[in-house]
């Protein structure tokens, strides 16, 4: 571990060195890429520094063991010092495993009203707006690509990119079934109703991840009214290109300009057929995928918001918290928390094993 903790804080010096650079401050990609680079690796090498010094802490005090007006002192360091030894041993040995590739990328959201009708769209208009006031709290910019509303308000469909520091690592567990469990507005009898809402997160794909031939899409301008909309030959900026070997079809009105709208349409396509292509990768590794807390598809029921007892539910962790309406709120960090440490839990289970 040591040996390994010895390159990494290398590479950092080294990434330090190179940011100092004048021809390197003058390439912004570079810079760009350097700068992601040494961020990612920032807090190994503060951890590993951090537990270097309560080495060399332990080593003095074990010195002091042997004079006889320190030995008490010395005993009392050393019993506070082994503990915190063996925790950053924890953190380091979390911090050194293999990393989600994906992790330091954009996403793009999509939410979708379920079982339930019109409740389901409200609920799937109520799912948004909590992340929303997540992003808002990370500092990270929304930008709605697609929404079809719901008759009674909320959305029967809605596409969303979240840009910004490290987003799929935190945003990666959202994907499932979403399940509610309240009385509706439209329930006169005052009797609980469970609704569901879909909720698929998909890294956002780079230049290098898909290359699409052009020869393999469909592009029509449609009016914007809808995906259902008719399409015509006009200048209405509103653009669906559709990927013929899979089928995927992508629609975009939100930009005025058409060229716009074209180029987030495609980058939406590639981060979808980036996604199909994560996911067939995980299906090969079997087990592993399912061992997996990240990887749910839209079938899987991933939690239970319970209006009435103001109860918030993670079934593949088991984690409940009573304070649904803090969580509605954006207050969704000690979620993302708890569901980050059981899945490094499990990924330490399994090299360990």
């Amino acid at each position: 571990m040591i040996e390994r903790l010895e390159i990494i804080k290398k590479r950092y010096e080294f990434l330090e060195e190179e940011l100092l650079k004048p021809e390197v401050y003058e390439n912004y990609n570079k810079m760009k890429n350097i700068s992601k680079e040494k961020i990612s690796l920032e807090k190994t090498v503060d951890v590993y520094n951090e537990y270097k010094r309560v080495l060399e802490d332990i080593d003095a005090a074990r010195e002091m063991m042997h004079e006889a007006d320190m030995k008490e002192f010395a005993e009392e360091e050393l019993s506070s010092l082994e503990p915190k030894k063996a925790q950053l041993e924890e953190k380091l040995r979390v911090l050194l495993l293999p990393k989600d590739p994906n992790d330091e990328k954009n996403v793009i959201v999509e939410i979708r009203g379920a079982a339930g009708g019109d409740e389901a769209n409200i609920f799937a208009g109520d799912l948004f707006r909590m992340y929303s006031r997540y992003a808002e709290s990370q500092g990270w910019k929304l930008e709605i690509t697609h929404e079809v509303h719901g008759e009674s308000g909320g959305y029967a469909q809605l596409e969303f990119m979240l840009s910004g520091e490290s987003v799929y690592s935190k945003m990666k567990y959202e994907s499932g079934a979403h399940r509610v469990q309240r009385v509706p507005e439209t329930e006169s009898q005052g009797r609980v109703h469970t609704s569901t809402a879909t909720v698929l997160v998909m890294p956002e794909a780079e230049e290098v991840d898909i290359e699409i031939k052009d020869n393999d899409l469909k592009i029509d301008v449609c009016r914007s009214s809808g995906a259902g909309g008719q399409c015509v030959n006009t200048t209405d900026s509103a653009v669906r290109v559709t990927h013929i070997p899979t089928g995927i079809m992508v629609y975009c009105q939100v930009e005025r300009s058409q060229i716009k709208n074209k180029e987030r349409a495609l980058q939406i396509l590639k981060t979808r057929l980036y996604d199909l292509k994560l996911r067939e990768q995980e299906e090969k590794l079997g087990n592993e995928r399912r061992n997996k807390i990240g990887t749910g598809d839209r079938s899987e029921k991933i939690r239970t918001y319970n209006y009435p007892q103001n109860r918030f539910t993670d079934h593949r962790i088991g984690y409940t918290v009573m304070h649904l309406d803090k969580v509605m709120e954006g207050e969704l960090e000690e979620v993302i928390e708890a569901l980050t440490t059981e899945d490094e839990r499990r990924k330490l289970e399994q090299e360990n094993n």
